[in-house]
Formats: structure tokens, sequence, C-alpha cells
């Protein structure tokens, strides 16, 4: 980076860092495209003149509320909520709802930040939006989370709508809150509208939703492999999570011949020596889906699988590392022992599960390197498509539905090399940003100053 494109990316931080005081996630997502971006602007004056880089890091409103609910002692529970509307000029809103302790302004905009360059690259017309609340659906009756959910919609239900902003389930909100929260709608507004995605087949619900973002990442890195005349077949691959996106992936690249070694949760990970089967897949689909159980039982459960408690699965040697469970659980020191290790390519089922420092690292040794805003991207590209049939008013079928889901994300990987292309080498951060970012902007340059 030349050093007055550094000076740029240093005052605009400056100013973000001082107008968001102690949102770090947000901070972090931000530095990430200002990188990529800050260039690009310097290069096109029309998008710095209109300072948007500036109006698209201000989300256009964000709504915080209480949510007031009782538990099954009869006790009065208060939590709080918010929805951050981020941007919609290219569409309604659109981005999952989180249900966790951790859950914070900070990183609810970091997501909605990162959603719009997402759903951009989609190619669907859908904006950029994220909420959720710090209510934790663990340990939680099937009651208690329903009169959550039931509470929760009492207000959200105000700010959402099919053409202003459609929410979906991300961690902690899977079918079951889901089905509460819609269910709550129909009764509020008397009236069947697309208003939330991932929802149960019976009421308006997609086939391959469930297994879209898992399936989305590994066609993303079987087409980062491709393009350097590579494939996933016989290849190593170490993935992080146990849950929705790290079970469907692991799936597909058994499917496309590759061998996964690892898989995690938070107590630990587990090192499968032989790779992992198709019957060592639905135990762990059904323990986690079902049981919500840890994934040490896999070890006791299975011969040649040994659980390493409290560590990540990084330290052990793949060709591919497909993290899939939360932010920033990939760190430097865990960056480098994957290139030391020889890892050919990372590709980011979860959102920005790598540090800033960890990308810098891949890039500076030419690792192939998906980011989350490319790569995470089959969940909500399923969704718009949910969006389209409840539209229609009709279902597709799942090769109908998994057709479209390889196609976009092999438009996504065509424009992050469009953009990223460097002598060779394609930075796929520096696609992925700067292909997301001009659809985006061109939008907000044609309807002036708003």
């Amino acid at each position: 980076m030349r050093s007055d494109t550094r000076a740029e990316v240093q005052r605009f931080m400056r100013g973000l860092v001082r107008r968001n005081e102690g949102e770090l996630e947000f901070h972090q997502a931000v530095q990430e495209v200002a990188e990529s971006i800050v260039p690009f602007i310097l290069d096109h004056q029309a998008y710095r003149d209109a300072r948007i880089l500036e109006r698209l890091t201000e989300p256009d409103r964000v709504v915080i509320f209480r949510v007031v609910w009782e538990d099954d002692q009869h006790r009065v529970r208060v939590n709080r909520a918010w929805r951050v509307q981020f941007n919609n000029c290219i569409g309604p809103y659109k981005g999952g709802l989180r249900f966790h302790p951790s859950v914070n302004l900070s990183i609810l905009k970091f997501l909605g930040f990162e959603q719009i360059f997402k759903n951009s690259l989609t190619g669907l017309p859908m904006g950029g939006g994220k909420g959720g609340s710090n209510f934790d659906p663990k340990g939680k009756s099937s009651r208690e989370v329903e009169r959550f959910c039931k509470s929760m919609m009492i207000e959200l239900h105000r700010h959402i709508g099919e053409d202003t902003d459609v929410p979906a389930g991300d961690i902690g909100v899977g079918a079951r809150e889901i089905s509460y929260l819609f269910g709550q709608y129909l009764r509020l507004e008397n009236r069947y509208a697309g208003i939330l995605t991932g929802k149960g087949l019976s009421f308006g619900g997609s086939l391959v939703r469930t297994e879209a973002t898992g399936y989305g990442c590994v066609y993303f890195c079987e087409n980062m492999l491709n393009h350097v005349g590579e494939s996933l077949k016989g290849k190593s691959v170490s993935i992080s999570g146990s849950g929705n996106v790290a079970i469907y992936a692991a799936q597909k690249c058994i499917t496309l011949g590759a061998k996964v070694l690892t898989l995690s949760d938070s107590s630990g990970f587990i090192h499968i020596e032989g790779g992992l089967d198709r019957d060592m897949l639905e135990f762990v689909r059904e323990l986690k889906e079902v049981r919500r159980g840890r994934i040490s039982e896999v070890a006791e459960q299975f011969d040649q699988v040994t659980f390493h408690p409290d560590a990540r699965p990084w330290k052990v040697p793949v060709d591919i590392a497909l993290p899939c469970a939360t932010q920033n659980e990939l760190g430097a020191e865990d960056a480098k022992m994957l290139v030391g290790n020889g890892v050919r390519a990372v590709c980011e089922g979860a959102n920005m599960p790598t540090e800033l420092a960890g990308a810098h690292i891949f890039l500076d040794a030419k690792v192939l390197f998906g980011p989350g805003k490319a790569a995470n991207a089959g969940g909500v590209a399923v969704s718009g498509l949910e969006q389209s049939q409840n539209a229609l008013r009709l279902s597709w079928s799942a090769s109908e539905v998994d057709s479209r889901l390889q196609t976009i994300m092999h438009e996504i990987h065509r424009t992050c090399v469009s953009f990223g292309d460097e002598g060779g080498f394609v930075n796929y951060v520096k696609g992925a940003n700067i292909g997301g970012f001009r659809k985006v902007a061109d939008a907000m340059l044609a309807y002036g100053i708003y």
C-alpha cells in the first residue's frame, strides 16, 4: 500500500473510531474494507466527492428495544434487542437475527456492515442489515424460548416487512425460533408475507436453505482451486465449528472427495485421523441439531477420533482450512501455523472468523484466502431465493435451488477475480470488497444526496 493511501486509511479510521468509541468488532470490519476501498475511491473522484464510504459506515438507523418475558418459574426477565438497518439502496434490508449473551451493538454493526457487501455480491436485490438480542436460548425450555420470541416480535414487527427489512436466522436462531417469530407476526399483522427467511418448508421455506451456507463455502473454495488448476478431490480439510455451517460444509467436502479431519465447538476440537465418514457426520448432526451435546462425545463413540479440550483445530496439518464457527476464531499465530504446515487455501464459512493480522499473513504468503463476505454468502443467497419463491407463491425443487446457488457462488468468484487479480495472484479480499462496493456506491450516486 502506498504511503499516501496508508495515511488516508489511517485518517478515515481515526474519525470512525472517534464516532464509534469502543466498538472493536465494527472497527475491525471497516478497517478490512477500507484497506481495499480507499485506494479504489482515490482513483474515482465521484465516490470521494459524494463521501460514499463515510455514508456507508453510518447505519440508516439503529432500533434498540427491551424484550420482557416470563420464565418457567414465573419470574419476569428483561433482555435488550436491536435491529441495525444499515443500507437499503439496492433492496430491502436483509440479515440475520442472533441470540447470544455476547450480542452487542458493535457485533451487530460489524455484521450489518459486512452484509451490505455480501448481499451486493450475490447479485440479488438485497440491502444490508442485522439484528438480535443478548438473550441466551441455551439452557432454556422451548416454552421459554417461545415466550421470548413472541415478546420480541411485538416490537420487531413494526420495523420489518417483505419490501422493508427481511430478517433470517443466525447463531442461536434456528428453525424453532424462526417459527415462533413468524407465527407471532401472523397474529399481529393478520396477513401472510415473506417477512422472515429460514422458515419451515410447510409455511414458505426453501429447500437447501439449511445447507446453503456450508455448501456455498465449499462451492466458493472449489472455484478458487479450479481457478489455479486444482480441486478439492483428495485434499485434507480442517473445519472449525460443528453447527449448521460446519456440518453441511463437511458433507459437501466428502461428496467432492475431500478428507475432513477436524470439527470443533467451544469446548475443544476432534481430530479424525482417517477422515470423517457419513455415519460419523450423521452422529454429529443428531448430536448438535437435536440433542445439543458436546463434540467430545464423538471421540467417545468412534475409534480413531481424538478430543483436544480447550484447543482450536488449526495445528493439524491440512491442505484446506474452513473456519465455520464464529468471529475472530483464527488469529495471527494460528495463521502462521497453517502457513507453516503448507495450507493451500482458507475459505471463511463464518462471519469474519479470521483476525485482520491473520488475513494479512495469508495474503502475504500467497495463500488462496476467501473472505466471509464472499465465501459465506451462500446462506443469504438462498434466503434471497426464498424471498423470490414467496413473492411468486411457489416452491422450487432442491436441485433447482442448488443449481442457482452454484451459479451465484460462481458469479461471486468471477467478480472477485475481476477486481482482485494482482498479476496472476487473486487477492479475494480486495476483489470482494471492491466488487461489493461498486454496485452499492453506483446506486447511492444515482440517488443523489440523501
